[in-house]
């Protein structure tokens, strides 16, 4: 598969999935809200790298939770999967039946909203249970159509979840959301790519362990982290956004 790609293609390939690899660990969340958009510059179809990105998170949430399931807040968990995996699943089937210009458009624009809030240091939060529900419906909605929906989640999460608990026990939500997410790919005949997945994984390996290295200096340093990382979202999401609706008045 990846010799449908020129050379600089596959250097650019590699290096993101050791991106995506090193947010999920590092963050504990964004691997793909922080990483598809870049992806979608190289193939503009979405149904092309979210399979892939699933593997690599069914792969690496449950290499992390191997031995760490006794540290997941499952009450919690429990409670909140009522409120997300239902539009989780709404969210799978309107990835599989929205035209590629509009997903991508939609995912540009939600990674853009993040990007502001990020740079700016803007906290989403709430302090009202119908906020709270309302998060959790918007972000497993998100999640279930592009796997971007975590940054809303764990806005709700951080406040629920001791932070001591709070890596794994989104890790175990991840891992529920993308085997919904596979298993509808699996049901309607979607092409998995599963051996590229396979190819790129010691890449995104590398990405993760780098991650659990700075999972703590980037707790530390949280804010100046999501500043730059926000500004260059930012940068990346308009030129999308800028490529995308210029496609829609060329047609």
């Amino acid at each position: 598969m990846l010799a449908e790609f020129s050379l600089y293609q596959v250097v650019a390939i590699a290096m993101l999935f050791v991106w995506t690899g090193f947010v999920r660990t590092g963050l504990g969340f964004g691997g793909a809200a922080l990483g598809l958009p870049l992806l979608l510059f190289v193939s503009n179809q979405p149904l092309f790298w979210l399979p892939i990105i699933s593997v690599h998170l069914l792969f690496f949430s449950g290499l992390t939770l191997f031995t760490r399931l006794n540290n997941v807040d499952w009450g919690y968990l429990r409670h909140s999967s009522l409120f997300i995996v239902p539009p989780a699943i709404i969210g799978v089937f309107g990835l599989i039946n929205l035209p590629t210009l509009w997903l991508n458009i939609f995912i540009y624009s939600v990674t853009l909203f993040y990007g502001v809030i990020w740079f700016l240091n803007y906290v989403i939060e709430s302090h009202h249970n119908w906020v709270d529900k309302l998060l959790l419906v918007l972000g497993g909605y998100i999640a279930g159509t592009s796997l971007t929906g975590a940054p809303l989640m764990v806005a709700v999460f951080m406040r629920k979840v001791r932070k001591e608990q709070l890596r794994d026990t989104l890790f175990v939500l991840w891992f529920v959301l993308v085997g919904i997410k596979m298993s509808t790919f699996i049901m309607l005949s979607v092409e998995l790519h599963f051996l590229l997945a396979l190819s790129l994984l010691p890449v995104a390996a590398i990405g993760h362990y780098l991650g659990l290295k700075a999972h703590d200096s980037i707790s530390k340093n949280d804010i100046a982290f999501k500043r730059w990382m926000g500004g260059g979202v930012v940068v990346i999401s308009v030129l999308g956004l800028w490529d995308q609706i210029a496609e829609v008045f060329q047609r």
